[in-house]
């Protein structure tokens, strides 16, 4: 039985798992946290008490994508204050896109992290 989303994780070269662990901190929000001393680098970051995103350093031998193909489309965290973030957003140089979801009239942002995986944000309805 599924109780919930626990976390998701992304494996880079340590140089990329560097800057995406420093925009995940300094431009989304996430703050970093515990991690159980593995055997290989990695950080934990966390939304409040709950770890959200490991980053964890992709070996010598495994092939390295700095654009995402595949399935994966992006990550979405709840948010406050989104004239704050879109102000914060901006302040970053990060350029993003807005939508409203049909009915709901939550108001989301996109944009992407340095290895091209996609963000959204969503806001409450106003």
């Amino acid at each position: 039985m599924i109780l919930g989303f626990a976390h998701y994780n992304l494996r880079a070269p340590r140089p990329l798992l560097d800057e995406l662990c420093n925009f995940y901190c300094d431009v989304v929000g996430l703050h970093r946290g515990n991690r159980p001393p593995f055997k290989f680098f990695g950080y934990w970051l966390y939304a409040g008490e709950q770890d959200v995103l490991h980053l964890t350093e992709a070996g010598a031998n495994e092939v390295h994508y700095t654009h995402v193909s595949g399935t994966f489309d992006h990550v979405a965290f709840n948010c406050t204050d989104r004239e704050a973030v879109e102000q914060h957003l901006r302040k970053h140089g990060i350029q993003f896109r807005t939508a409203l979801v049909p009915l709901t009239n939550r108001f989301q942002i996109f944009f992407s992290d340095p290895a091209g995986n996609g963000v959204e944000l969503n806001f409450p309805s106003e």
